[in-house]
């Protein structure tokens, strides 16, 4: 059985930092796309960032380029995501997505496997 864990949410001041951190256990990742996606309250979930199986693809949505840094340990079967310049925008849960498919790693429809998300909440 797939499983993909999420930990590292928490509150955090404007102006903060996170890690957050997906592993992933019951098959490995390690030829396929993994990403973030998150969802604030009342609306839709949105693509944060996603990564390439080698590290070298990655993408971010416009809202956090510059403040997060997607990154994957293939070893380990894990992909992180720093969070760095929290704003009270990015409150939102947070979630872990894998594919074992290639395709457009920006769509949700691209993951066959999702975590449960971990609460971010920023504010002082």
């Amino acid at each position: 059985q797939v499983q993909l864990v999420e930990s590292g949410g928490g509150l955090v001041q404007p102006g903060g930092s996170l890690r957050l951190s997906c592993a992933a256990s019951g098959r490995t990742f390690d030829r396929y796309p993994m990403g973030w996606f998150r969802q604030a309250p009342g609306k839709d979930r949105e693509f944060v960032a996603a990564i390439a199986w080698n590290s070298f693809i990655t993408y971010y949505a416009d809202s956090v380029k510059g403040r997060f840094t997607i990154s994957r340990d293939n070893a380990k079967n894990t992909v992180l995501l720093q969070m760095n310049t929290l704003k009270p925008e990015d409150t939102a849960v947070y979630y872990c997505a894998a594919s074992s498919r290639l395709g457009d790693m920006r769509q949700d429809a691209q993951y066959d496997y999702w975590g449960q998300g971990t609460q971010v909440t920023v504010s002082s």
